[in-house]
């Protein structure tokens, strides 16, 4: 990811990981007021749009999958609300929504049960190895697909012309991390692992390009799977190369396990990752692994200026709504949603045939701020957030773009 510096309003996603709330004092009792009517119930013949929605809800990072899948159902009872018209007719958005388990092989069997439902339009998936195989099933069958969080370039590479995603992509937030990590840690010996899955491999490969063109030297790098819980083994050789920087290229599910291995052995380290370590969750995960200022990790997105009020007001509602903050990337899903609304409305239709066209001429101000796409479907202008840990909770750096 090469970049230019902007500002982020995500710091409140770090709460989710410590369970914590704030607590006002008891307010008086207000006086009674009327409950809010129900939204209209849609015509009759209202045109009925079927939107999917992939994530994994299931396994060891289902808590990401199910904050992607709060976004989309948030999205879609608003568009509801609306009563949103597509050419002459009030339109039913309706979601149906599968899990992957992160899984590329269910990845593909759940898109093909999309394809034979006969969906207007996919939200998804959420990891870039569900993602990249599953975007070949949209492509045949013409369906517009937007990925809120898969990373992996080679996913709006393919030449389909139905790809999009509206966060920026590995080469970004690789590149920026590996760059970070010798200009501004001034790191010299720097050690990576990877869990070899498209996701992992890609942001760890873009790092170590930016790293190693920077000027510092890469003294190892392991692999692990993203399954795995014993690091040791490849935790003892890469400490013997004594790097000053061990970057992960892998989700938080195995970041935090590992940040233990790495404090139980004694390494003088900085850990960073990109954006699938760079969670809430990750601090508990960890435990007091997670240090002071040791983690440095990016998010693929971030906003500024006119969009960080209605970006915070949002996240209230969703957690008011769900009972939890956001974790990443639910703003990211629900824009994605609306951004295929936004099309079809212009189209006058919600065949995939006629709306596609739209969605790459799209111009729309979502939550996650303005999104518009270049000729391969990757968001025009893409923003990274830079973060660490303090306290326990995820802190802001910087935001770039």
């Amino acid at each position: 990811m090469q970049l230019k510096w902007t500002a982020v309003a995500l710091a409140a996603l770090a709460l989710v990981a410590c369970g914590k709330k704030e607590e006002a004092a008891a307010p008086a009792a207000p006086a009674p007021t009327a409950a809010a009517p129900a939204p209209a119930a849609p015509p009759a013949d209202a045109l009925v749009v079927k939107i999917g929605h992939v994530a994994p809800t299931s396994g060891a990072i289902a808590h990401l999958g199910k904050d992607n899948e709060f976004g989309a159902r948030m999205a879609i009872e608003d568009l509801n609300a609306k009563g949103m018209k597509i050419g002459d007719k009030v339109a039913k958005f309706e979601l149906l929504a599968e899990d992957d388990a992160a899984d590329p092989k269910q990845g593909t069997a759940v898109a093909q049960k999309l394809v034979d439902s006969k969906v207007n339009g996919v939200v998804g998936h959420l990891n870039s190895g569900t993602t990249i195989p599953a975007s070949k099933l949209y492509s045949d069958a013409g369906i517009p697909q937007i990925s809120p969080s898969a990373t992996n370039p080679k996913y709006t590479r393919q030449g389909f012309k139905t790809t999009f995603r509206v966060v920026a992509d590995d080469t970004q937030l690789g590149g920026t991390l590996g760059k970070y990590a010798v200009e501004t840690l001034k790191g010299k010996n720097i050690a990576v692992i990877d869990d070899r899955t498209a996701y992992g491999q890609g942001v760890a490969e873009e790092f170590e390009k930016a790293a190693k063109a920077a000027g510092g030297t890469i003294v190892g790098h392991e692999f692990t799977t993203d399954k795995s819980t014993d690091f040791n083994a490849i935790l003892t050789k890469l400490k013997g190369a004594q790097p000053d920087i061990l970057f992960f290229g892998g989700m938080d599910a195995v970041g935090g396990p590992m940040l233990k291995q790495v404090k139980q052995l004694g390494m003088n380290v900085k850990f960073m990752g990109g954006d699938g370590l760079c969670t809430g969750e990750l601090a508990k995960l960890a435990g007091d692994a997670i240090g002071e200022d040791m983690v440095v990790c990016a998010e693929a997105g971030g906003v500024d200026g006119d969009f960080k009020a209605p970006l915070e007001a949002w996240k209230t509602k969703f957690k008011e709504k769900n009972g939890v903050d956001v974790q990443i990337y639910a703003p990211y899903v629900y824009d994605a949603v609306q951004v295929l609304a936004a099309a079809m409305a212009k189209a006058g239709s919600a065949d995939p045939e006629k709306y596609l066209p739209e969605v790459g001429k799209v111009q729309y101000n979502g939550l996650t701020g303005p999104i518009a796409f270049d000729e391969k479907g990757d968001i025009k202008n893409g923003a990274l957030t830079l973060y660490t840990y303090k306290n326990g909770a995820r802190t802001q750096i910087a935001v770039v773009r």
